[in-house]
């Protein structure tokens, strides 16, 4: 299945080296989709009538939406490619995304959201490792 983001990693006019694209196009989707997600549960979270309960499910939904939103910025980017940054943002968006998937995940059987929200956030952890390790 093509995407907008094989796409354009397709056309990008110089090598890429040996970055794995299949990879490196998953990571990017998913770290897209989980800072949607993200975004959308720390909305609903302000909706919830308990809302008190859920401030940190919406701060580290926060963070890992804007942690995943700069990720797939960095990872978009190729000319002047730097291994040890790239290495560094995916750690973080890994650490990040489960961080935010251990909070969801505690408040995923009152709040379908939740549960949402932690399953984008885990399988975006694993697109960050897989990545990480295809880097060599």
């Amino acid at each position: 299945m093509t995407t907008a983001v094989k796409d354009m990693l397709a056309t990008y006019p110089a090598d890429l080296g040996r970055v794995d694209r299949d990879k490196l196009a998953r990571c990017i989707e998913e770290c897209v989709a989980c800072a949607q997600a993200c975004t959308a549960c720390a909305d609903a979270c302000m909706s919830e009538e308990m809302v008190s309960e859920l401030t940190k499910c919406m701060r580290t939904d926060a963070d890992c939406a804007d942690i995943c939103n700069a990720t797939a910025a960095v990872l978009s980017r190729h000319t002047g490619y730097d291994a040890n940054v790239t290495r560094a943002i995916l750690q973080a968006c890994a650490t990040v995304c489960k961080a935010c998937g251990d909070e969801c995940r505690r408040h995923a059987e009152r709040h379908e959201h939740c549960r949402v929200c932690a399953e984008a956030c885990r399988r975006c952890e694993e697109a960050c490792h897989d990545l990480i390790g295809s880097l060599g």
